[in-house]
């Protein structure tokens, strides 16, 4: 295969500007996990897309801002216990994840506006970067839809919106990817068949993350806390029954263990096939490919090993609630797992600018 000739068509500027983006979008997502982990989404009941920049600043603002909780059927039926000291607590991971992400149209923003009137980006860059505004558009529109289905009669964000936000966010991120990737001239001059591997292996994890947001959303991993085994079991028992095998019961996930139990038990067996998948990847693909495609495949390989192993240790700690450190790592790891592989992918395809 032979070596590409890097010759930048754009500014190391543009460049690390872009790369500035997808590291800040990496950080939403992540705040988003903790958001979510210390039960912080719906602290804030409000959607101010100007004012709510601006967090209470007095005491009588805080206190209206508690009020207002107060409302919501997460206080009533969880938190009904909480000091003003508590709320202050979860109001800031959730102030911050919306302040990251206002941050983060900011700094996109205007440099994107800057570029285009001086001409630094082309036709096509610009294409490339609405469709990744676009697509955080429709992110944030989901997400305050998901807010608002814990705001009526239950305490928690539907798993589904959840898991719906989530799976956009990965695809605002991977949509960054690509951009980045043909902004950095990712690619080879002669396309290869080692990438359809690759977007095989790309796919199952796309639908693994599917049911990483389902895990979390449904809270699936506190009802097996243990490994090898789930409870003792390699199967649980309740998938062994037809009769439970309905749409009700995946609709009633808070209150019948078939939904969590089913989730989990898939999550955990695409694990072990994206683990033997990205081995056997990785064996196929040494010696054939050039230096910049070895370097992702030797990330995801150790990526997908660090992700198991944070997960096994994830469900071995859980003590009533997902431990924090290790539920976040966990999903920081597999979304840099699942970066490797995009990255990965486009140093094999043939080069497009």
């Amino acid at each position: 295969m032979e070596m590409r000739i890097t010759n930048y068509k754009y500014t190391k500027t543009i460049r690390i500007w872009l790369l500035i983006g997808l590291i800040m979008l990496i950080g939403q997502v992540i705040l988003g996990g903790i958001t979510r982990l210390t039960g912080s989404g719906l602290s804030i009941t409000r959607w101010d897309v100007i004012t709510g920049v601006i967090p209470p600043l007095n005491s009588e603002q805080w206190i209206n801002e508690f009020e207002l909780y107060k409302q919501t059927p997460q206080f009533h039926k969880i938190n009904s216990t909480f000091t003003l000291k508590d709320f202050k607590f979860i109001y800031f991971w959730e102030y911050f994840h919306r302040l990251w992400v206002r941050t983060l149209g900011f700094i996109f923003l205007i440099p994107f506006i800057f570029f285009v009137v001086k001409k630094k980006i082309d036709f096509y860059l610009i294409k490339r970067l609405a469709l990744v505004v676009l697509l955080t558009i429709i992110t944030a529109s989901a997400g305050w839809i998901m807010v608002q289905s814990g705001l009526v009669n239950r305490p928690w964000v539907n798993a589904y919106k959840l898991t719906i936000h989530f799976v956009l966010a990965l695809l605002v991120i991977a949509a960054m990817v690509e951009t980045v990737a043909d902004v950095y001239m990712f690619g080879t001059k002669k396309s290869t068949n080692f990438k359809k591997l690759v977007l095989g292996i790309l796919g199952i994890t796309f639908i693994q993350m599917i049911f990483a947001g389902l895990m979390s959303g449904m809270k699936a991993g506190l009802y097996y806390p243990s490994w090898p085994d789930m409870n003792g079991e390699f199967i649980p028992e309740v998938l062994l029954d037809s009769k439970n095998w309905n749409w009700g019961n995946m609709i009633n996930y808070d209150s019948y263990l078939f939904a969590p139990a089913l989730i989990q038990f898939i999550h955990r067996m695409l694990a072990y096939i994206l683990v033997l998948l990205t081995i056997y990847m990785y064996f196929k693909l040494k010696g054939k490919i050039v230096t910049t495609s070895k370097r992702w495949v030797n990330f995801s390989l150790t990526f997908v090993f660090i992700q198991v192993t944070l997960g096994v240790l994830t469900v071995l700690n859980v003590e009533g609630k997902i431990p924090l450190f290790l539920g976040v790592s966990h999903q920081l790891v597999g979304l840099l797992y699942f970066m490797s592989l995009l990255f990965l992918y486009y140093s094999l395809r043939k080069s497009k600018l």
